[in-house]
């Protein structure tokens, strides 16, 4: 008998991959957005939230992390016992308190993966999982799920912390990045003109572009950022203003200062080669 699972969320990019992946999977999926249209084979449109989670075996949340918290409210209660509710925001502080009050019929699921929905096979990519009340029994079940991927487990405090640079501090660069080069009416021959780094950025950048604005938002939102952000707010503004005073030793000695940094636990050649290796299969 094929197990249930119900994607909340099920419009948005992630929400629809979440249901082609479990539908391969052989589960008989449910979806439910109450903003989003979806429409994939072989999939059972819920009418209402609470319509949708009843009889499932698995509810995953692919839905906006301000709205998250108070979503798993609303269903926990609803979900049959010994049901597994599953969290993907990329988030968690907030997340997992309220996934630690819901009932204890509820088994918790905390996981942030680290992927888009672009990927065709969850084999080697990146999930990060979040401990809630039994860190290994939770670990076990999102292994099942997911089998092939990488896992890493961390506290939702360290997680926080760390998506901040990882993804805020990335998003938040791009997203710039991204507002200047949109502002360029010579597009073409900027593109004549431009080299490895500007390829690969503008590419970055532009992959970027194409989540979902509330996506993006939430990603730059995340508390833990502000500082990272000061901090290259700050050092641009250093760099610009030693420029500009011709102090070129105090920019040389900067630049020299991060590359030793880098040097100690990164081998910058490799990095380099990867980067003509990317470019090179972009151009293929």
């Amino acid at each position: 008998m094929k197990k249930k699972l119900t994607v909340i969320g099920a419009g948005g990019q992630m929400g629809q991959w979440f249901l082609k992946y479990f539908a391969s999977k052989n589960f008989e999926v449910t979806g439910y957005d109450s903003e989003n249209k979806f429409s994939e084979k072989d999939i059972i449109e819920a009418s209402s939230l609470v319509g949708g989670i009843l009889k499932a075996d698995y509810v995953v949340l692919c839905t906006p992390t301000r709205r998250t918290p108070e979503i798993i409210r609303l269903i926990a209660k609803e979900m049959k016992r010994g049901t597994y509710l599953i969290d993907i925001s990329s988030e968690k502080s907030k997340v997992a308190g309220s996934l630690s009050k819901m009932p204890s019929k509820i088994n918790p699921i905390c996981i942030h993966p680290m992927f888009g929905p672009g990927i065709k096979t969850i084999k080697g990519q990146n999930i990060i999982s979040v401990p809630i009340k039994d860190a290994k029994t939770e670990l076990s079940v999102a292994k099942s799920l997911f089998e092939g991927a990488n896992f890493v487990t961390i506290d939702a405090i360290e997680h926080d912390k760390k998506i901040a640079v990882i993804l805020g501090l990335t998003h938040m660069v791009n997203l710039v990045f991204a507002k200047i080069i949109s502002k360029d009416e010579k597009t073409n021959l900027t593109e004549k003109m431009s080299g490895t780094t500007f390829r690969v950025q503008k590419i970055l950048a532009e992959s970027i572009m194409t989540e979902s604005p509330e996506l993006i938002e939430t990603i730059i939102a995340n508390p833990e950022i502000r500082k990272f952000a000061e901090e290259l707010w700050k050092d641009v503004g250093r760099l610009l203003t030693a420029v500009q005073e011709s102090k070129t030793e105090e920019v040389i000695s900067y630049i020299k200062e991060v590359q030793e940094k880098l040097a100690k636990h990164t081998d910058t050649n490799e990095s380099y080669k990867k980067l003509t290796k990317m470019v090179k299969a972009v151009e293929k």
